[in-house]
């Protein structure tokens, strides 16, 4: 597990800036998980990586803007109990440090362009409301005996 997190092809987080924390889980599993650590916390530090400081400012600040809700003392935790084995967990929680990142770098959505709706969508929509009225208006018109 020395191999770099792939996030882009422009940003790979190196190994040696990943720390890793093992303790036991509550996840899944039978008499093992009771003495197998297979609960894992990937920890990463975006100010102090020198990944990040190898893109552009731009992206420096939208990482770290994004990322600031999730930053616990300037580390973003990951947390995986998923699997029983902890081999499993530490793969799943290396992929999601990167699916998190590849979000937080991601451009933001284009801002919607308003536009009004189409003179026929106007007019099957009135349509519609006066044909559902009149349907209405008929159930009273028939008188219940009660």
């Amino acid at each position: 597990m020395d191999t770099p997190v792939r996030v882009t092809d422009a940003l790979s987080i190196p190994a040696s800036e990943l720390s890793w924390r093992f303790s036991r889980s509550s996840g899944p599993g039978g008499q093992g998980v009771n003495t197998a650590d297979s609960r894992v916390e990937l920890l990463w530090e975006p100010a102090t990586s020198a990944a990040v400081e190898a893109l552009p400012q731009v992206l420096q600040e939208r990482l770290m803007t994004r990322l600031r809700g999730s930053l616990v003392n300037g580390a973003l935790v990951i947390v995986s109990s998923e699997n029983r084995a902890q081999l499993r967990n530490r793969a799943t929680a290396r992929d999601r440090l990167a699916q998190t990142v590849r979000e937080a770098l991601a451009a933001p959505p284009r801002s919607r362009r308003a536009t009004r709706p189409t003179r026929g969508s106007v007019e099957r929509r009135l349509t519609a409301k006066k044909n559902r009225g009149s349907i209405k208006a008929g159930r009273s018109s028939r008188g219940h005996a009660d």
